[in-house]
């Protein structure tokens, strides 16, 4: 066989994947249907003048007119601003229903939640799209009182020190003999301190043995609370640093199996900041404990990613990897060889703070929240579209790793050089579907 008949008979690199449109700004233009099966890059229009009505948003269109490209909005651009006001129509329509229409909500998140002009639907649409709320419109604030209170019980449970607890434990004690002996002389019994109540108790059910037990987790949240994006003031403020610490707190002792996993307060910084500035204040007020079941739902969807004891499991961060390497190989099998045959560069050196951290470290804080409308909204689900953005994220960069060698990928891919954020999620959308079992 002839080397050109051996060339022929490889599995040929997709055009799309070369196409010029991923190198150089998107032109005005109709992109596909994220939901659709057509996902050939539009063509470029002709030149026409602009409509006096503007037409309906789509996808391209919609997220880079609102977002640049670190996720800042374009005051001046009159057209973005019209392409805004249809998505935000669009997505008030779908939340007033009396039942929340999740397949159309999750539709358009897809295209982008829109943020700014004095109104900012994000809080609740991430809500419903995490599942902590109910689609039935009337439910709504019997679920949210319900789940604001549970938040407060727990922060009675696992935030008070061993003291404070061995002394509401004393005074529950002391007021059931009361009631049972009907004392009435105000003469108080003098009380007992058991082996297992004592400081240097080294029993299993020592309140203070686990709460020493634990400082060590304690002392780590605290250091990552405090070095949470240390460059917006919102996170430098002090009660926004609380918030965050007792929510972290509260789901390591809820949650023993996965407890803290250095790194979750970048994962829960988006949420926390997303639904703290929530426009409505009976619901900013109430920021934390949202935020801490939205939280909880968010990880429940990766908690195997972060259990140690599953690492070289089928449902553990290795098997994540090797997903993550199938679903190059498939789309892109050129690259792929290079990276893990030639090169060496294997997806545990740069995807495993990608895919653990959600991608917050890999780009600015505001392009990330504009990410995560499509991670949290994609019918998919989170775990699968993640995998698909990191392939996306490969393919986009894709020239600059055939030429590198094992030093400059491992460097190009640490440090993800700024992109379109719009032409990364597209890439994304075409892998749809094509996910390895």
């Amino acid at each position: 066989m002839t080397r050109e008949a051996m060339r022929k008979k490889a599995k040929a690199v997709p055009e799309w994947l070369n196409s010029p449109l991923w190198s150089t700004p998107p032109l005005a233009s109709t992109p596909a249907d994220p939901f659709g099966t057509d996902f050939s890059p539009p063509p470029a229009p002709s030149p026409k003048p602009p409509p006096s009505v503007p037409p309906p948003p789509m996808r391209e269109q919609a997220v880079d007119s609102y977002a640049g490209r670190e996720g800042e909005i374009r005051e001046d651009d009159g057209a973005g601003a019209a392409l805004r006001a249809h998505l935000l129509a669009d997505f008030k329509a779908a939340l007033s229903k009396k039942v929340v229409n999740m397949g159309e909500l999750r539709r358009l998140a897809c295209l982008g939640v829109p943020d700014g002009g004095g109104t900012d639907v994000r809080p609740l649409v991430w809500k419903l799209l995490l599942g902590y709320l109910p689609t039935e419109r009337s439910l709504w604030p019997y679920e949210l009182e319900k789940k604001r209170s549970q938040y407060s019980a727990y922060k009675d449970e696992f935030l008070l020190n061993p003291s404070e607890k061995l002394r509401r434990i004393e005074e529950s004690k002391l007021s059931r003999k009361k009631e049972l002996t009907g004392e009435r002389n105000g003469l108080l019994p003098r009380s007992e301190v058991t082996n297992e109540e004592h400081p240097l108790s080294f029993g299993r059910s020592s309140l203070w043995n686990q709460y020493f037990q634990e400082s060590e987790i304690l002392e780590q949240i605290d250091r990552d609370v405090k070095r949470t994006h240390p460059d917006k003031s919102f996170f430098s403020a002090k009660s926004n640093q609380e918030s965050l610490r007792r929510i972290l707190i509260i789901y390591s002792r809820l949650y023993p199996s996965v407890r803290y996993v250095q790194g979750m307060n970048e994962v829960l910084a988006p949420l926390f900041y997303v639904l703290k500035n929530d426009l409505d204040t009976s619901n900013s007020t109430s920021a934390e404990a949202d935020t801490f079941f939205c939280f909880v739902e968010l990880i429940s969807g990766f908690k195997n990613n972060y259990c140690k004891h599953l690492d070289n499991s089928r449902v553990g961060i290795r098997s994540t990897l090797s997903k993550l390497s199938q679903l190059l190989k498939k789309h892109d099998e050129e690259l792929w060889r290079h990276m893990e045959v030639i090169t060496k560069v294997y997806p545990q050196y740069y995807a495993f703070r990608w895919i653990t951290l959600l991608l917050t470290m890999e780009f600015s804080f505001n392009v990330c929240i504009h990410i995560w409308d499509a991670i949290l909204g994609d019918p998919e689900g989170p775990p699968d579209t993640l995998l698909r953005i990191c392939c996306a994220m490969l393919i986009l960069v894709r020239k600059r790793l055939l030429a590198g060698d094992f030093t400059a990928n491992i460097q190009l891919l640490q440090h993800y050089p700024q992109t379109n954020i719009d032409h990364l999620l597209h890439i994304a959308n075409r892998l749809r579907g094509t996910m390895p079992s």
